[in-house]
């Protein structure tokens, strides 16, 4: 499945860990109210996500450690933003206490089935993948609302509750596929 394995310090990969890097610098922007550079730092997080994509798919630089490091870098960021923007009063707590009790459930789930010895394969649903969009676009959005006043009052509370929807139908899908799995001998 992953090529190079002997060089898990690749060029993606050194891009991801940056990315997961500037996880706290971003944090503490959004918890001490600097926007825009937020904003900025989050586009260019986004950024890097492509790049270091591209670049293990175009040149054969998929490695283990890339393929638990870029979702993991990615969760970390979009979690921090949204603790921030929680804590803020920017985004209402209880959106964040759901979106980070569904991936902590998830991640529960995947170390309970390998404790005991029912390893899940860890491949994203369509519903998540929609779910991890509208936590980009939300947390893009409220940012940017912030830094510029951009007065999208109407357009964040709908993204809000469009993020609250797929964050409960994704845990519920995610939940049914564990059950599934762990019931099966």
């Amino acid at each position: 499945m992953h090529s190079n394995r002997g060089q898990a310090l690749n060029t993606p990969n050194l891009i991801t860990l940056g990315r997961a890097l500037i996880v706290p610098i971003v944090f503490w922007l959004v918890i001490d109210g600097h926007d825009a550079a937020a904003f900025f730092l989050f586009v260019i997080a986004g950024i890097s996500d492509g790049v270091d994509g591209y670049l293990a798919r175009r040149y054969n630089q998929r490695t283990e450690l890339g393929a638990y490091l870029d979702p993991l870098a990615d969760k970390l960021l979009l979690v921090s933003i949204f603790i921030g923007l929680g804590i803020r009063g920017d985004l209402p707590s209880w959106l964040v206490i759901a979106a980070v009790a569904r991936d902590a459930l998830i991640l529960l789930a995947v170390i309970l089935s390998s404790l005991l010895r029912k390893p899940v394969e860890i491949a994203p649903l369509m519903v998540s993948k929609l779910n991890t969009v509208a936590q980009i676009v939300l947390a893009a959005f409220v940012l940017a609302d912030e830094a510029f006043n951009l007065s999208l009052g109407v357009l964040r509370i709908g993204l809000i509750w469009l993020t609250a929807a797929l964050t409960v139908v994704s845990l519920l899908a995610y939940l049914r596929n564990w059950l599934k799995h762990m019931s099966q001998d």
